[in-house]
């Protein structure tokens, strides 16, 4: 884009960063208010991120003080706006949607800040956001447009039949999709996610992202989701989704993905539910007869709790160049090490160095934040730039990971 700020505006915003940084939370929880009174928007958010926790409002927080501070530089924060791009894409943000955002942002820094928030200041934010919006909407605008001009591919929300349910572990499910109209679908890179628009009896329309967990067909789509105690939708596909039920889909998106064979070793780590990219990646790698060396290293819980084992041990006998690392956190009485598991206990940084080529590998790497958190502290601290270490989790982005 031609067009660039102004050096009144990239000092003004500049100054606001002390602020930011004491009541940026407030800000942010100030315009998500303003901006759920519209049904429409609301329905746009996951409210499970809204509540006592509080996730996506600091995930937002970090990132308006992270635009603030960077404003001169915005080449440093290109990735988080691919990534936030992508997830527009998937909730089907359009660009009407972004004067609503712009009102309760601009609101909001009056309304907590008072007299602080001057017109110059409020203008000059009302500049910055109106740039980033731009930004956003254009990548957006070539996203939509390839996902229409794909073999396979649409815009908006499709109607997916579930084809198949299957129980994967104690706590896991797959449901394997096919489009009503039985048509082709977007061949999806391996790691991406699809979204969902769910109507379920007696609660309000909502949207979730779902990792798809097998490798592209051009036919169907496979989601292996777990059951979360106090997960609304994970609770629903668990105990009333059966083989025949009709589901809204969006096209697949994000910005996570394995581009194909790689020169570079490979290291896929996963903790729990995250090694649902993490099959696609292995079977797109398994393909490749002439790829680098790949492990695949997963911890969980138990045997009871380890999802898919038989067809990841399968997929890898197929390709020398791949090997296979598990851990059980508690093995359970009755299983053997060096058949039902590798490794007891967590899967630990020191392990980690010493058994995977920090020099010179890319590191893939899906799960929960602690363990998430942990493995890139982990391998930053080694060494490994932040270019080979590419990282997927599940809901927003409420820290820094990466030194």
């Amino acid at each position: 884009m031609s067009r660039t700020l102004s050096q009144t505006t990239i000092t003004l915003v500049k100054a606001t960063v002390p602020a930011l940084e004491a009541h940026g939370l407030d800000i942010v929880r100030e315009m998500y208010d303003r901006m759920f009174e519209n049904d429409e928007i609301r329905a746009m958010f996951n409210q499970s991120h809204h509540g006592d926790a509080g996730s996506q409002p600091r995930a937002l927080t970090g990132a308006i003080l992270a635009y603030a501070s960077n404003i001169e530089n915005l080449a440093a924060l290109a990735p988080a706006v691919e990534r936030i791009a992508q997830k527009h894409v998937g909730l089907q943000i359009l660009p009407e949607h972004y004067p609503h955002v712009g009102e309760a942002l601009l609101g909001a820094i009056k309304t907590v800040l008072g007299d602080a928030a001057t017109p110059e200041i409020l203008e000059a934010w009302a500049e910055a956001y109106g740039f980033l919006a731009d930004i956003l909407i254009a990548r957006e605008s070539t996203v939509y447009q390839q996902q229409r001009e794909a073999d396979g591919g649409w815009n908006g929300w499709r109607d997916f039949r579930v084809e198949t349910v299957t129980e994967e572990s104690s706590v896991i499910k797959s449901f394997l999709l096919r489009p009503v109209d039985g048509k082709s679908v977007l061949r999806h890179k391996p790691g991406q996610y699809l979204t969902f628009a769910f109507d379920i009896p007696g609660h309000p329309a909502t949207k979730r992202n779902y990792s798809i967990s097998s490798a592209a067909d051009g036919e169907t789509y496979r989601i292996s989701v777990k059951r979360e105690p106090q997960g609304l939708v994970s609770q629903w596909l668990h105990d009333d989704v059966e083989a025949g039920t009709i589901l809204k889909v969006a096209p697949p998106a994000g910005e996570f993905f394995l581009s194909g064979a790689s020169e570079r070793p490979v290291v896929l780590l996963s903790g729990g539910v995250g090694l649902t990219p993490m099959i696609p990646m292995l079977e797109t790698l398994a393909a490749s007869k002439d790829t680098a060396p790949v492990q695949y290293i997963h911890g969980t819980h138990d045997s009871n709790t380890h999802a898919m084992r038989d067809q990841v041990r399968q997929i890898a006998a197929t390709n020398p160049a791949l090997s296979i690392v598990d851990f059980h956190q508690t093995p359970l009485a009755d299983e053997t090490a060096g058949t039902d598991y590798d490794h007891a206990g967590i899967i630990t940084g020191e392990w980690l160095t010493a058994n995977t080529p920090t020099d010179a590998a890319d590191y893939f790497i899906c799960g929960p934040r602690p363990f998430l958190r942990a493995a890139v502290t982990t391998l930053s601290l080694a060494g490994v730039p932040a270019s080979r270490i590419h990282y997927e989790f599940f809901g927003p982005a409420d820290e820094l990971l990466a030194a």
